[in-house]
């Protein structure tokens, strides 16, 4: 299975915050959307950063005035992305090994969407479901 598969299956709408912007505004995207990590992109629209609810809670103890602070200055900025061919199993294997939750997807160097590893821990219990019912379904036509 392939990431293009998770992305069919999400929404279209991208959701992405700019480095100028304030980690209020992003705080609030959070709670209003119910998701845990943001895109950081320019005005054109380039991947600079992303920035997520461990990066902020992580730094914390940094900034007093942490919701004013410019979403740049707390942002993770060498970010690990993958394009829609990556197959699963690897992606996965690479966000548990680097310990992240949050994967920016880039087709021709453009930011075409974002997965997390519960979209792809659905994607592979999904896949395995329908595997154990097509297995059932073999097995109950040659006991007949």
């Amino acid at each position: 299975m392939k990431i293009s598969n998770i992305l069919m299956t999400k929404s279209h709408q991208l959701i992405t915050v700019r480095p100028e912007q304030t980690v209020a505004e992003v705080v609030n995207l959070f709670r209003m959307h119910n998701i845990g990590a943001l895109p950081v992109v320019t005005a054109d629209g380039r991947l600079v950063g992303i920035l997520s609810e461990r990066d902020i809670v992580r730094r914390l103890p940094e900034f007093e005035q942490i919701l004013a602070t410019p979403v740049q200055m707390l942002m993770t900025r060498e970010v690990i992305t993958a394009v829609p061919d990556d197959d699963l199993m690897s992606v996965a294997h690479t966000m548990t090994e680097r310990r992240f939750r949050h994967l920016p997807v880039l087709e021709d160097g453009r930011l075409i969407g974002i997965i997390s590893i519960g979209d792809v821990l659905k994607a592979q219990r999904d896949q395995y479901r329908g595997e154990i019912d097509t297995l059932e379904t073999q097995l109950l036509a040659e006991s007949r």
